[in-house]
């Protein structure tokens, strides 16, 4: 309702009452227009029986708008201020709505499945900048039950996080998402809807829970693999997995038992290939 959606105004003394000065160490751009977080809970595609997690809820924006759309919001937040005010905000702005609130005083890179009151089955937030992409993958690796979830980063950030092979952009970022997820870009957002203002380009990242690519190996040895070729990306595979591998000479066969061209770069590969890199080694001992 838009009555309980909160303004630039509310924003502001919000921010004056709790004395907080929105900081870059902590990622935060609070967001004070009410269309925009509308716009976020629509694209989300939240049913009546959803359970969302939200990740660095501030001053309450996002999640007045969400509680009215899911069964139940669970707000993690790092700041230990604003995790004591935000059932305040809600008591004041939407009574009704307030028994579904849970907030979580945690770092989202460290909260367990167990710190949660009933199993999240979507995460919607507007993600701290500097901790986007890792806590994604944190709550999808610790939260089997997100099966889908809408999260608004820097525009940067979601260009990698949906990149596929051959673009420059793609990376580490695309394919450990993909193990997770397929993904795509929702739109834009205008720097103009935060206080305080970013001096970069902000865009939604819708993503979609699916089975991973190989039940047959462990997303641990896949994900070493990846990582051990992103690390020199410039270089062909049989190089940059030379000490992934042990030598030059084991990678070679390695990627020729996986059907991977030796020759061939990281950026090039998408994440069945990594399986099957990963998987190589596995069964070689």
């Amino acid at each position: 309702m838009v009555d309980q959606l909160l303004g630039p105004a509310d924003i502001r003394r919000l921010a004056a009452d709790l004395g907080v000065t929105p900081t870059k160490v902590l990622g935060q751009n609070f967001v004070h227009d009410a269309n925009t977080v509308r716009k976020i809970v629509a694209s989300a595609g939240l049913t009546p029986d959803d359970v969302v997690v939200e990740v660095g809820p501030g001053l309450g924006s996002l999640t007045l708008a969400l509680l009215p759309n899911a069964a139940a919001v669970h707000a993690v937040e790092l700041d230990p201020k604003l995790a004591a005010a935000l059932p305040g905000t809600v008591a004041d702005k939407a009574p009704g709505q307030a028994g579904k609130l849970t907030v979580i005083a945690a770092d989202a890179l460290k909260v367990k499945a167990a710190d949660f009151p009933s199993p999240p089955t979507a995460l919607v937030a507007n993600l701290p900048y500097n901790v986007a992409v890792p806590v994604v993958l944190t709550l999808l690796a610790e939260l089997p039950s997100l099966a889908k979830g809408l999260v608004m980063v820097q525009a940067e950030v979601a260009d990698r996080m949906i990149a596929g092979p051959g673009s420059k952009i793609y990376g580490v970022p695309s394919l450990k998402l993909a193990w997770y997820a397929s993904s795509h870009w929702a739109g834009p957002v205008p720097r103009a809807v935060f206080w305080p203002v970013p001096n970069v380009d902000s865009g939604l990242v819708a993503f979609t829970r699916r089975e991973p690519p190989r039940t047959d190996v462990p997303r641990e040895a896949v994900f070493a693999a990846v990582d051990a070729a992103f690390g020199q990306r410039r270089k062909m595979l049989r190089s940059s997995l030379a000490d992934w591998a042990g030598s030059a000479a084991r990678a070679t066969e390695l990627l020729e038992t996986a059907g991977v061209d030796p020759t061939a770069r990281a950026e090039t590969l998408n994440i069945q290939q990594f399986c099957a890199i990963a998987a190589a080694k596995v069964a070689a001992g």
